[in-house]
């Protein structure tokens, strides 16, 4: 893999080649895409493009990676707030949905399942690039709040992925193959307030137990 210290207008042009690629991967999918369509779209040589990345792989890997972060961003700062769990995680179900149901997250998806049996190694790129940095960064929010006395869970990774499953009940697949909604936003709040409950009556500490465990 090439490796740049990309600042300044190296940095421009890196992120200038991900827009680009963006676009033709949007379009044709991994396989169909190629390094010559992705560098037109970019506006710049094939050359300059090879400086960045060495191939077609490592640029695909940097295009998820860069997705995937900025996607995540929203959810880290929900987990801050001095909330409820209930609050919390009710603002954390809204920030899931709304990411997974986005244009690139749709995108990104329909790539992966349609490639994975060619080139599995894309599948493992996106994993741990987007729902396993999600799942980590909600797991360790979960063993906060045991530490807190306010859930009660064994396995916090294992509640984190229960809860994004929760969480892409109804809007997501149907949304995943583009089939249409009449009642969206109707629907948005039945999953998330039901993933909540759900989730909260599982591994919620009631006030009484809490105060017995005192």
């Amino acid at each position: 893999m090439v490796t740049h210290l990309c600042t300044g207008e190296s940095e421009a042009k890196r992120q200038q080649i991900l827009t680009g690629a963006k676009a033709v991967f949007a379009a044709h999918g991994f396989e169909g895409a190629s390094m010559s369509a992705i560098a037109r779209e970019a506006g710049v040589s094939k050359g300059t493009l090879y400086n960045y990345f060495a191939n077609k792989c490592d640029l695909f890997a940097a295009f998820v990676e860069k997705n995937c972060r900025e996607k995540l961003e929203v959810l880290a700062p929900v987990q801050k707030l001095s909330l409820s769990p209930e609050k919390t995680l009710t603002a954390l179900a809204r920030e899931i949905i709304r990411l997974i149901i986005s244009p690139e997250s749709l995108m990104l998806y329909r790539i992966i399942v349609s490639e994975a049996p060619h080139f599995p190694h894309l599948a493992t790129t996106f994993w741990q690039s987007g729902p396993k940095r999600a799942i980590e960064t909600l797991s360790g929010w979960i063993e906060g709040q045991v530490a807190q006395g306010t859930l009660n869970v064994d396995d916090p990774v294992f509640a984190a992925e229960q809860f994004f499953s929760l969480c892409q009940t109804r809007i997501a697949h149907r949304k995943r193959f583009n089939m249409p909604f009449d009642n969206e936003a109707e629907d948005e709040e039945k999953v998330i307030n039901s993933a909540v409950r759900m989730f909260l009556a599982a591994y919620g500490v009631k006030p009484s137990e809490a105060s017995a465990a005192d």
